[in-house]
């Protein structure tokens, strides 16, 4: 591990962590005041009225209003018109600090400029998409190789979810075994098989709705943190035909919202050589935002499939890809160059030239700025800040980073699960609503989040910007007072 390649500065005190957190979700909840909420709810009404009208009619024909689970939000959702660097405008003008960053792959900030004149020039000449092979395929897939060695081959897909889904696929094949364990509470895409112990621990099928039994039944999960659970079910596995892969997250499910220890990706990687299963890496968010190395780069552990999300085209569409082993990949060609059975997979859109050279010259101008770094140090400037805040009011909520991805847990329900099922039935809803309301008022004070309670810091971050949004941030949480 070396810090100046890689955003985390300190690795956290994951037990401090979890005394914050159980402490948090084990007290009555603390919310903005009713006469103080009403006031950050206003600004909807007063200064968002175009967005509401296009909401409500966008309403007639999308589903929920919208096309993408991120742009829901309380009370309604944001119409955006405009992004550049570290802020993003509205359809009526209002501009705000953005901490999405489009769900994290903007590390460059948004819409940055370098990159977008590369895409203009491409367009001159190429058009976004012929179907056939373009050479920026081939640079890009190299560039990942050279920055993630593990990568040994890279096969470019549409999204996160495509992408789990083939390395689940190639993972199957490769090792001619069935079952594929997750950590509970993990996102992992919205495929058939990960719709399962989906955002909160426990859970198994509870979210899957329209979903046989059969697409899942393959699929198991363990708690955060606990790999003699994890050892349990390779263990059973092994009496019934063995375990194909283990998936996780490298800092935890949920981008680290439950996060862990230092050691736990190597042991989970000791644990899937001794049974014989592939570990699989989801690094849709870690990939390429810790460092350039990814996540397996600062732990220091080689996965043997790699999954890749929107960091791949560096926020650009068509964003995706699995790579890893060539042994494994390998399982993707067969019949256009390869031997044995083949893991199919498509898309005629994936790989298409405009997300290959979005891809290429993104991460070339992240490692160009060192932005990883940057924006890590923007995620510690921002941490410290809100931590100040939280020991200034004496707020029970848990603040940390893991570089330029940065946690504030107010409500705790990400902390609810199946293990007492009696807090999680009672208090579910309303501490669910209470993450909603902080979204709010925090956007009503021209700050975006992910859910009220993570924020993704990117290169385009300054201290000016971090300090004002500190302010932004101190308006909001002395509302809980």
């Amino acid at each position: 591990m070396d810090e100046q390649k890689y955003a985390i500065s300190e690795y956290h005190d994951i037990q401090a962590i979890y005394a914050k957190l159980d402490n948090l979700i084990s007290k009555p909840m603390r919310p903005v005041k009713r006469e103080r909420m009403q006031g950050f709810l206003d600004y909807f009404d007063n200064r968002c009225k175009r967005s509401k009208m296009l909401i409500g009619e966008a309403q007639k024909y999308i589903p929920g209003g919208v096309q993408h689970n991120l742009a829901f939000n309380y009370p309604f959702p944001i119409a955006i018109e405009k992004a550049d660097g570290a802020y993003l405008w509205d359809a009526d003008g209002n501009q705000y600090i953005d901490f999405l960053q489009a769900g994290g792959p903007t590390m460059l900030g948004s819409n940055y400029a370098p990159v977008r004149e590369k895409i203009f020039e491409l367009l001159k000449t190429c058009g976004p998409v012929t179907g056939l092979f373009h050479e920026y395929e081939l640079k890009l897939a190299q560039l990942v190789n050279r920055f993630m060695p593990a990568v040994e081959m890279f096969r470019m897909l549409g999204s996160g979810t495509e992408s789990v889904m083939a390395a689940i696929r190639a993972a199957r094949a490769f090792t001619k075994k069935r079952y594929v364990i997750k950590v509970g509470g993990a996102y992992h895409g919205w495929s058939d098989q990960m719709v399962y112990g989906l955002h909160v621990p426990g859970t198994g099928r509870l979210e899957a709705t329209g979903i046989p039994r059969g697409a899942n039944a393959a699929t198991e999960e363990f708690f955060p943190n606990s790999l003699s659970a994890l050892k349990r079910h390779l263990m059973v596995n092994r009496l019934r035909g063995g375990t194909a892969a283990v998936i996780v997250e490298p800092l935890g499910p949920e981008s680290g919202t439950r996060p862990v220890s230092f050691d736990f990706n190597q042991n989970v990687r000791e644990l899937c050589d001794e049974f014989g299963a592939l570990l699989i890496f989801d690094e849709v968010v870690t990939g390429f935002r810790l460092g350039l190395g990814g996540a397996q780069g600062f732990f220091g552990v080689k996965p043997d499939l790699t999954v890749f999300g929107k960091c791949i085209s560096g926020g650009y569409p068509m964003a995706g890809g699995v790579g890893g082993r060539a042994d494994v990949m390998m399982c993707f060609a067969a019949g256009i160059g390869g031997t044995g059975e083949r893991a199919y997979i498509g898309g005629t859109l994936s790989a298409n030239p405009l997300s290959c050279a979005a891809g290429y010259y993104s991460l070339l101008e992240m490692e160009r700025t060192n932005a990883p770094v940057i924006a890590g140090r923007a995620g510690d400037r921002l941490a410290k800040g809100l931590q100040d805040t939280v020991e200034k009011y004496d707020l029970p909520f848990v603040v940390y980073n893991q570089g330029s991805i940065v946690h504030l847990e107010t409500s705790g329900v990400m902390l609810l699960d199946f293990r007492n099922p009696l807090r999680l039935a009672h208090e579910l809803k309303p501490r669910k609503h209470m993450m909603e309301e902080m979204g709010a008022a925090y956007m009503s004070q021209g700050l975006i989040t992910l859910a009220g309670s993570r924020m993704y810091t990117s290169m385009a971050d300054t201290d000016e910007v971090i300090d004002n949004a500190l302010n932004k941030f101190e308006t909001v949480l002395s509302a809980c007072v």
